[in-house]
């Protein structure tokens, strides 16, 4: 793992152009998802009086494929930065090789799972 806080030292760090990569990808992508989340609250809660916040309105919504894929957009940049996230910590405080896999395992299960159950639930509106 990773604990630099400049590109220069994570590369000398790096025990591979993997990690390297998801040390980028995790400064990226929490940029990218402030904005992203920001502009949702903004068009969810702000933009419209409570009053208009019905589900009719959000199917309505739902129905414009660009509204679609901005939803879609946060769920997978949250679960793929998140789970990046749990890695670490998993690397971290999971000791042995064999419980690690075990963990893993069950953990990337659990967020396909969410990840389909997301992107169902999501484009059958």
């Amino acid at each position: 793992m990773i604990r630099a806080r400049t590109f220069i030292d994570a590369k000398t760090q790096s025990h591979s152009n993997a990690e390297l990569n998801w040390w980028i990808f995790m400064r990226i992508s929490g940029m990218i998802l402030v904005f992203l989340i920001l502009g949702h609250i903004y068009m969810t809660f702000i933009q419209v009086s409570e009053s208009d916040a019905t589900y009719t309105a959000v199917v309505g919504k739902l129905a414009n494929p660009a509204w679609k894929f901005y939803d879609w957009l946060i769920l997978a940049l949250a679960l793929m930065h998140g789970t990046n996230g749990a890695r670490y910590s998993i690397e971290d405080y999971v000791r042995t090789r064999p419980n690690r896999a075990w963990v893993k395992g069950v953990f990337y299960t659990v967020v396909a799972i969410v990840f389909a159950f997301g992107t169902i639930g999501l484009f059958s509106i």
